[in-house]
């Protein structure tokens, strides 16, 4: 038997090894500290190699690879010339859509959904673009989001259906999604813009491949949740295979299939936006100018016209999902379809007027307006008066804490980091679990990029340790009450709409660029799932249990201490893994306005379409995410099952 004390620190007992390679630093060889790059796989000579022969040597009739990806991209062109036709160029001698049109059909859209609020915010959003002379620059977007969802979606449903049907498939295909889920957005554009080129329709196909992911795994998770009884009864029915499918799997998998279509709208919005650095039109290409300029005002109108396109696709496309199916009441066809008799009547009015008035076509340009002058304005007054305040808030805190900080993570050698990892996920996972983990750190130890990979490691931890000190105690808070809890979640599900990119706007206004700028646009861009989880994780505690406690007599601090929190801390763990993959996304994005990690080679790699590093990178910074996943998720499974919450 051992002796208390010893039992008490025999868990930090994993960290012996890691805290021994620390002491020993000073006599380790040099190899393992920084692995030597004379040793470094040429892992990015090889990707480039293979590159080049797709890119030169004929391989099919005369084509090469090049040739061939860019004869089948060609083929996007025809939706993507479709949509923007109608919503911005015309047809011919035929005129786009009016502006009255398009917002009249938003309006009606959100009614037939879920009533008049969202009618409201359809309505009002789409006024804003017109309102503020955004409205070709919106159209644009908004077509190449509606093209590039609905293939994405297409595809991801056809890759669902396979992997639900072939065992070996899914086996095959959970990895690749694991990884590109994990790939920060970049990856996906060097390889495009190589074997595609830098064009609109390159960043929307780009966007595809992003969105593709969510939509697989929620239609395989709808698949598998089909109810056996359900594939009973329509076998008994006499349903053939294809009968099966579309008339009772699909239908029945509608929800997780639903939720599948506002994941890849919001993944395409997300990316489309991020998509401008290959050529994408649109919004994101203009805010990308902007920030570029330092032109603050304009930049921030651009960004309030995508988080309210965010908001208006994230809500229609979330009543949609929860829209059920409803039985045609008898009577005329105004009765049964009152939707579209009123869209009937809007494009009737609406291009009577056009055809009346060139106002009602075009909103006139001398009627919109701008804030960009009071924003600008904002900044100056901000940068003016509270320059020293800033400056002493900036320096201060990147001199005595970030500075410290990034020098603690860069003193630090790989061979201790990988017997922490070892030690951390034996404990966690279990010994057979923790090969992989291990693994995963050896290739970015070996990549080459270890230095920049601990650069990016100490922004990505110091920002989720800011998050979750703050966003844990705030769920907590939030979840005290129903009232508060709807109002967090409602507010998470609005801040969780907006496009990455649009955080760098405040940050820049605030700090410039820099570490500071980059720490505080990923605190709050993360903070989000820390807030959620936790209030997701309070609110599931089961019912009974906090009866039993409230009936032993515990007090509202020892049923928050000793119940709720422990049986709700394996849900805040993942509201914590969510945490990292939102910091290390914002990472690398927030390169684009400083910091010297990962992020700051990609961009480097962009600038010279080095696919070879590109990819090196971003399977980096995967397997930074797939780490940190498999170690939480693992445990968090497991700490269910002991608490049968399972």
């Amino acid at each position: 038997m051992l002796p208390p004390a010893f039992q008490a620190v025999r868990p930090l007992l994993i960290l012996l090894p890691f805290a021994a390679l620390l002491a020993l630093k000073p006599w380790l060889p040099e190899w393992a500290i920084v692995w030597p790059e004379n040793l470094v796989p040429p892992l990015i000579d090889w990707i480039n190699a293979v590159t080049d022969f797709l890119r030169k040597e004929k391989l099919v009739a005369g084509l090469t690879f090049k040739d061939m990806t860019r004869a089948t991209a060609k083929t996007i062109e025809w939706p993507l010339n479709a949509t923007n036709y109608l919503f911005v160029k015309g047809f011919g001698e035929v005129p786009p859509l009016p502006w009255l049109t398009v917002v009249g059909l938003a309006a009606v859209l959100g009614w037939w959904l879920k009533g008049w609020k969202i009618a409201l915010l359809g309505g009002f959003c789409i006024f804003y673009f017109a309102l503020f002379g955004k409205w070709k620059l919106s159209m644009t977007t908004l077509s190449a989001v509606l093209v590039a969802a609905t293939l994405a979606g297409i595809i991801g449903l056809a890759l669902g259906i396979i992997a639900a049907r072939r065992r070996r498939f899914e086996l095959t295909l959970l990895p690749i999604l694991n990884v590109m889920q994990t790939l920060p957005h970049f990856s996906y554009l060097i390889p495009i813009a190589v074997f595609i080129g830098i064009s609109h329709k390159a960043g929307v196909i780009a966007t595809i491949l992003f969105a593709i992911p969510p939509m697989t795994r929620l239609t395989l998770l709808g698949m598998r949740s089909v109810p056996a009884e359900v594939r009973e009864a329509g076998l008994m029915a006499g349903c053939t295979p294809r009968q099966m499918l579309w008339k009772v799997e699909l239908p029945a998998a509608r929800d997780s299939l639903m939720v599948g279509v506002n994941q890849v709208i919001m993944q395409c919005l997300a990316m489309v936006v991020i998509a401008s650095f290959v050529g994408t039109k649109g919004l994101g290409q203009d805010l990308l100018f902007r920030l570029q300029s330092l032109r603050i005002g304009q930049a921030l109108e651009n960004g309030i016209a995508i988080v309210f396109m965010a908001i208006t696709l994230d809500r229609m496309s979330m009543a949609l999902a929860h829209k059920q199916p409803t039985y045609l009441p008898a009577g005329p066809f105004w009765k049964k379809h009152p939707a579209l008799t009123a869209a009937g009547i809007v494009i009737a009015v609406t291009f009577a007027l056009a055809a009346l008035t060139p106002y009602a076509q075009a909103f006139p340009k001398s009627l919109t307006i701008t804030t960009a002058p009071f924003w600008d304005g904002l900044v100056d007054y901000v940068t003016q008066n509270f320059f020293e305040a800033l400056s002493f808030y900036r320096d201060g805190f990147l001199v005595y804490v970030l500075i410290p900080l990034r020098s603690a993570f860069q003193w630090l050698p790989w061979l201790a980091v990988l017997a922490l990892v070892a030690g951390v996920s034996w404990k966690l996972i279990g010994p057979r679990k923790a090969i992989i983990p291990c693994l995963l750190l050896l290739f970015i130890a070996f990549s080459g990029f270890w230095p920049r990979a601990l650069i990016t490691a100490y922004t990505v931890t110091f920002a989720v340790i800011v998050c979750v000190f703050f966003g844990v105690p705030l769920g907590v808070w939030a979840a005290s009450s129903a009232r508060r809890a709807k109002i967090a979640n409602f507010l998470c599900d609005t801040f969780q709409t907006f496009p990455s990119f649009i955080y760098l706007i405040p940050v820049i206004m605030l700090f410039r660029v820099g570490d500071v700028a980059v720490i505080t646009a990923i605190v709050i861009y993360a903070i989000i799932p820390a807030v959620r989880y936790t209030v997701f994780g309070l609110s599931k505690v089961p019912p009974q249990t906090i009866e039993a406690a409230q009936m032993s007599g515990c007090t509202p601090t020892q049923m928050l201490w000793k119940v709720r929190l422990p049986l709700a801390f394996p849900e805040i763990m993942l509201g914590v893994n969510q945490t990292i993959m939102f910091s290390l996304f914002m990472a690398i994005i927030a390169a684009f306005i400083g910091t010297n990690d990962l992020g700051q080679e990609m961009f480097r790699a962009m600038a010279f379409s080095d696919i070879g590093k590109a990819l090196v990178i971003g399977l980096c910074v995967s397997c930074m995410g797939l780490i940190a996943d498999r170690l939480i998720t693992g445990w968090a499974a497991e700490r269910k099952q002991q608490l049968g919450l399972t």
